[in-house]
């Protein structure tokens, strides 16, 4: 275990969202989800909701600011964002303005092009959300650990 490392981003984890460059997309997803059909590298975080994945993830992966949505819901039957959405908006920490829904299958299909599937332990339907890595621009040192 790091310091300063949120306790739920373990080594397999951590090693997976470092690949990412900038642009690059993760997918955080429910437990119902076909990660290993659709996801290239799959990182398994069963017993975890998904927004706790999302919060912990954002602490070392920033958002994408440039053209195009940072985060990309599944839209929900009917249309109306379900609690496990707002959960999964609140979590990502983007404007408002950064955030998209892609109809089910688009959904998916948008997925299966992503560098990396998070699955979670989420049971609720429709706790997925692809997150879009930006760019780290500096190094913010820290004291030693102690």
């Amino acid at each position: 275990m790091l310091t300063g490392i949120h306790p739920i981003l373990h080594g397999e984890l951590l090693a997976a969202l470092d690949r990412l460059g900038h642009g690059d997309e993760l997918v955080v997803a429910d437990a119902n989800f076909p990660a290993h059909r659709l996801g290239q590298a799959v990182v398994e975080l069963p017993g975890l909701d998904a927004a706790s994945v999302v919060e912990a993830i954002r602490t070392v992966v920033p958002a994408d600011r440039h053209e195009g949505a940072s985060v990309l819901l599944m839209t929900a039957e009917g249309g109306e964002r379900l609690p496990v959405q707002h959960e999964l908006v609140a979590a990502s920490a983007v404007p408002a303005d950064r955030i998209e829904e892609l109809e089910r299958f688009v959904f998916y299909d948008r997925a299966g092009l992503a560098r990396l599937v998070v699955r979670s332990g989420e049971l609720r339907p429709y706790g997925n959300v692809i997150l879009r890595k930006g760019v780290v621009n500096e190094y913010e040192p820290r004291e030693a650990a102690r």
